[in-house]
């Protein structure tokens, strides 16, 4: 494992010298990190409204984004120095993919072998993309766990019903990292059960397989069921919009977006590129299938089944397949190609003679390092995203948005507090709102409540409380989106709140009087359900590996 961990710290180095490669998704999960890291000192344990987004205004984040990767991240940040944060996520998910290939390969694979598998899994070209260019750290984590998902659906197609709790982890452990690399997953354990099936003319295969995936699937059910049923309150379509699509994103795409085309077509090579490594690994290994079995035809289904679906002839399964269109960038398939690619570039090297494995594996290492070199060239260094990112959410301006994730109706550009000159809106103000202002019907605009008498009791994440004195009707404009889960009391009893009609800003209509307004952002029925779908089908994962133990022992007896 030495050689996975200096692997993983040689792509990291440049993080020292450089700061941070400011990918496209980089501001988003630092963000994430941030709020999350904030919650944790309020208490909350699993935060579900990204309380800074929006300029203060918020966004339920956290209820559709899944939870491995912002744990990690406000985890490393509560130990770490936040710009230190990024560069000790990637190394952790490159170590963990190391591992996990390592132990994959270590099933057909001498020791050499493996480690070299490990090592050309861990700093994988399109790993390189990720850490360099796209800053998807939620995606090279799941990447990191695709070996063992493979590993786990080999020994259930096996009849090894000992993997099948393990697997079902595995499989659990994909969802809550990255949704479209879920999905790939999903499809991937599919096709390797209905491999092992061919291979084995039976259908045996598919009973461990099932079973393990709905019990993966019942495990991430907690995030899961809220993510799935609350999308109807949210722009969740937002996701495949625009450039978004699968279908303006194939290899080698054509556009009337110079940048979006020049992206488009660097992945697009190095996705070819890996294509042809490993197309010419699988035929000089093919020598072994015999030997190989199982492992061999699972690998080459995968690779092949990767490769196709990166190209425009396959527009019709993607239009087609359930939930396809949400992995939005069919170049994404490259996460199980890397599988691939390593395992026959080791396969391959196994084949060879002593002194020509030697020759290929520096060749390979040599390669990537240019590779590499080229990418930290060309990517965009920043050492400003953390500390810029810190003192908003430390002064409570808060941070941009994502569209999403906006409440049905919400059009998140009217919102005050962006202070950047080139994408706010000329009329929208820069100065961050106020907790409590008043909404002018009569024009539609939001104002301070300078005849209102008001006092915050309590403004945190989930619960907001503050009195208000007024001589007449108002309507109060909470620094709050909308959301189906907030709840209103209003002097103790239950109140209908209304929202703005192009912000979908909370308002919140009160007589004369004084009042007092409590908002709570209450715990809806699929949140509950899907925790106990959890803890039960942990339970019974527990009992049943409990079970299997037992009656190992008990033959051994």
């Amino acid at each position: 494992m030495l050689c996975v961990f200096l692997a993983a710290t040689a792509v990291v180095a440049p993080l020292w010298f450089r700061g941070d490669a400011s990918g496209h998704d980089f501001l988003f999960h630092l963000a994430s990190w941030m709020d999350v890291s904030s919650q944790w000192h309020e208490g909350i344990v699993y935060p579900r409204w990204a309380e800074w987004a929006n300029w203060g205004f918020g966004e339920p984040r956290f209820v559709f984004y899944p939870p491995a990767s912002w744990t990690l991240g406000a985890a490393l940040g509560a130990v770490l120095p936040w710009r230190m944060v990024p560069g000790a996520f990637i190394w952790l998910a490159l170590a963990i993919g190391g591992m996990s290939m390592w132990k994959l390969a270590r099933e057909w694979l001498p020791g050499p072998q493996a480690t070299a598998a490990a090592v050309l899994f861990a700093v994988n070209p399109y790993n390189l993309v990720i850490v360099y260019y796209r800053s998807d750290f939620s995606e090279l984590l799941a990447a990191a766990l695709l070996p063992l998902l493979v590993w786990g659906a080999l020994r259930c197609a096996r009849q090894e019903w000992r993997c099948v709790p393990p697997l079902a982890a595995v499989f659990a452990a994909l969802w809550l990292s990255n949704a479209p690399a879920a999905v790939i997953a999903t499809y991937s354990l599919a096709l390797i059960l209905f491999t092992a099936c061919a291979v084995r003319r039976s259908l045996r295969p598919l009973l461990p397989g099932g079973i393990a995936m709905a019990g993966g699937f019942g495990l991430a059910a907690f995030y899961i069921l809220p993510a799935a049923w609350e999308q109807h309150w949210v722009q969740i379509a937002e996701v495949v919009a625009d450039n978004v699509q699968p279908a303006r994103n194939f290899l080698f795409t054509q556009a009337n977006d110079p940048e979006f085309v020049f992206f488009n077509w660097k992945v697009s090579w190095v996705a070819l590129s890996m294509m042809l490594a490993t197309g010419i690994a699988g035929v000089w290994a093919a020598r072994k299938r015999r030997e190989f079995g199982e492992i061999w035809w699972t690998l080459m289904a995968l690779g092949a089944t990767s490769a196709l679906l990166m190209f425009r002839p396959s527009d019709f399964v993607w239009r087609h397949l359930p939930k396809l269109q949400f992995l939005q960038f069919p170049w994404r398939w490259l996460d199980v190609l890397s599988v691939v690619f390593a395992c026959s570039l080791a396969t391959a090297m196994s084949c060879m003679r002593k002194r020509a494995a030697w020759v290929v594996g520096v060749l390979l290492l040599a390669m990537t390092g240019a590779t590499a070199t080229a990418m930290i060239e060309d990517a965009w260094w920043d050492s400003a995203g953390a500390p810029v990112l810190s003192e908003a959410i430390s002064s409570q301006r808060g941070y941009e948005g994502t569209d999403e994730y906006m409440p049905t109706g919400c059009d998140r550009s009217e919102l005050p507090g962006n202070p950047d000159d080139e994408t706010r809106l000329p009329y929208v103000s820069s100065t961050p709102a106020a907790p409590v202002e008043k909404f002018d019907a009569a024009t539609g605009s939001v104002a301070p409540a300078k005849d209102v008498r008001l006092h915050i009791e309590q403004w945190s994440v989930e619960h907001k409380a503050f009195t208000v004195n007024t001589a007449a009707s108002v309507t109060l404009a909470l620094r709050l989106l909308a959301y189906p889960a907030w709840e209103v009391r209003v002097d103790g009893r239950k109140a209908r709140f209304e929202q703005h009609p192009v912000t979908t800003q909370l308002l919140l209509p009160l007589g004369p009087g004084t009042h007092r307004v409590e908002v709570r952002f209450r715990r809806t029925w699929d949140r509950t359900a899907g925790g106990v779908v959890s803890a039960l089908i942990a339970a019974a994962l527990l009992v049943f590996a409990g079970a299997l133990r037992r009656r190992r022992r008990n033959r051994a007896a």
